[in-house]
């Protein structure tokens, strides 16, 4: 038989497998009548279980590392943006990841932490005090003069990696200076030194983390460097409406220009590099020519997303951000190690605006899609999406399903007064909205007046305080790749680091023995073959073996 003729076999082969994804597809669906089936919920079990008694172990090492880490985004968080984006029976990307454990994310002084202190324990593997970053424990917040002990500073992951070869770099919707970003290439006895300006004149011995990011190891040499905060990175800018200076942070005033001076880093070691400042600069950026990424797109923190710019002169987004590092750090044979901020999370939550929190973790969640449609076929990365510490944000009442997840729950049976179904522990002056009555009787005020959906609608809490703070429960972790499974239970914050620099081969694992078959290229991946998968086999050996080789 020519193998060019198709048999009508053949077609009925393909639309039968057609027929069938399109099932699946239904099947996937919010149906909220077949939900009342015993059916229904057998069969969405079946299938869970299914999935995994086929998943395998993958021992190969990681040649690349991603890490993401959703400022902020605890499990509140994250149920609520899930039924924000889909509904409650839907789920985020991240969340289809095979190995999820949880974290303990308490500080060495404080049972709820900071950003700083936290990102020490995720990216260098130890845990340390509050506002103190890249550093132990030994050194409390503000002691410059103990910073200064090498003994006492605690190298990262991108230590680690550029040790062992693999290029590096970050993205974060932040200031490049702030919390977490910074113990990625800092040591630093007070967070808030983004800056000269910030400093009191008994820490003028000790260089700002701006500086550090610039003029030191690891800093100087991370491929990619991406989000907000030249504020902090040179001192004549100009202050706009679009694209203010943040007042309440630090504004530097030395006369000094770093991103000239990281230029110039770059020319003495005749480097190619790139200098982004917009979406239309990344878009034209030249990957195969570009050694080195410099994007600071905004003053202070860049905007949120729903009140960004998306025209060719504002600002870009993190997934495509994310994109553009993984295109750039991918060209090392050696591998790469890159570490994403969704940290607008964190920002929206301290204001109190869920909304805005929630549409910053789906944000967050497309990047994360984005860098595993541009990794997903390479079983030798792993990727590790977490947060740093969770958020005071409550999922109240006994809403319907029906019930849009940012409005209104149920009248209080105390005193009537409707409430939302999300609401804050702690607040700012606007999330605390009690009022007098006039028999002069304290009263929640009833939120049913206002939009509750609002982007800047502020959820109503129940102590009032200048913001909402963090919580501190323990967060989610959830990973994908090689070596994922040890991520399996609840383990501490800085086990984190030492599980990337175990699976990378770098840092205190660097020499470690290689596990039986770890890189004999048989290493299977996480994922399970899906029934897509499954079936296109088959049929496609079927095809092969029928009216190709015979």
């Amino acid at each position: 038989m020519n193998p060019k003729t198709y048999p009508l076999s053949f077609f009925f082969f393909f639309f039968l497998l057609s027929f069938i994804l399109q099932i699946g597809l239904v099947i996937s669906r919010d149906n909220f009548d077949e939900q009342k089936t015993q059916e229904y919920w057998h069969r969405l079990g079946e299938n869970d279980l299914m999935s995994s008694l086929k998943l395998v172990k993958n021992e190969k090492t990681a040649k690349n590392v991603i890490i993401f880490v959703g400022d902020g985004m605890g499990p509140n968080t994250i149920t609520a943006s899930r039924i924000y984006r889909g509904g409650e029976t839907s789920t985020l990307d991240f969340e289809t990841f095979p190995n999820v454990a949880l974290i303990k994310t308490y500080s060495v002084d404080r049972t709820v932490p900071d950003s700083a202190c936290t990102a020490t324990a995720l990216f260098g593997g130890v845990k340390t005090n509050a506002e103190v970053t890249g550093l132990d424990g030994s050194v409390t917040v503000k002691d410059c003069l103990s910073s200064l002990n090498e003994d006492k500073k605690v190298s990262s992951i991108m230590d680690w990696a550029q040790d062992v070869g693999k290029d590096t770099g970050f993205v974060t919707t932040t200031r490049v200076t702030h919390a977490t970003p910074s113990a990625l290439y800092s040591h630093s006895a007070n967070r808030h030194w983004e800056c000269e300006a910030t400093m009191p004149q008994s820490a003028s011995h000790c260089k700002d983390i701006a500086r550090q990011l610039i003029e030191d190891l690891p800093g100087r040499n991370l491929k990619v460097i991406m989000g907000g905060g030249r504020q902090c990175l040179t001192w004549n800018i100009t202050d706009k409406p679009e694209n203010p200076i943040d007042q309440w942070a630090c504004k530097r005033n030395d006369a000094r220009d770093l991103i000239t001076v990281w230029k110039s880093d770059k020319e003495k070691r005749k480097s190619s590099y790139q200098v982004l400042t917009n979406t239309k600069d990344l878009s034209n950026l030249n990957y195969d020519k570009t050694d080195y990424v410099l994007g600071i797109f905004s003053n202070s923190h860049m905007p949120y997303e729903d009140a960004r710019d998306k025209s060719p002169e504002g600002p870009p987004s993190l997934k495509d951000m994310t994109s553009a590092a993984i295109k750039i750090l991918k060209k090392n044979k050696n591998g790469f190690v890159l570490a994403v901020e969704g940290g607008l999370i964190d920002y929206a939550h301290h204001r109190g605006f869920a909304r805005r929190a929630l549409g910053e973790t789906v944000m967050f969640n497309d990047a994360i899609a984005e860098a595993v449609k541009l990794t997903g076929n390479d079983d030798d990365t792993l990727i590790i999406v977490t947060s740093d510490h969770s958020h005071n944000l409550n999922i109240n009442g006994y809403s319907y399903k029906k019930n849009d997840i940012l409005g209104i729950a149920m009248n209080s049976k105390a005193d009537g007064v409707p409430f939302t179904t999300l609401t804050y522990s702690t607040g700012g002056i606007k999330n605390y909205q009690y009022e007098v009555t006039a028999n002069k009787k304290i009263q929640r005020k009833d939120p049913t007046g206002d939009d509750t959906t609002a982007y800047n609608y502020t959820q109503q809490a129940g102590i009032v305080n200048d913001e909402s703070t963090h919580g501190g429960v323990d967060v989610p972790i959830f990973a994908t790749g090689p070596m994922s499974h040890l991520f399996h239970g609840v383990h501490e914050q800085n086990y984190v680091a030492h599980v990337m620099a175990y699976a990378a081969k770098m840092g205190m694992y660097k020499n470690r023995p290689d596990l039986p078959g770890e890189n004999s290229g048989v290493g299977a991946n996480s994922i399970p073959f899906t029934l897509t998968t499954i079936l296109s086999i088959i049929l496609t050996t079927n095809f092969l073996f029928r009216y190709v080789i015979f």
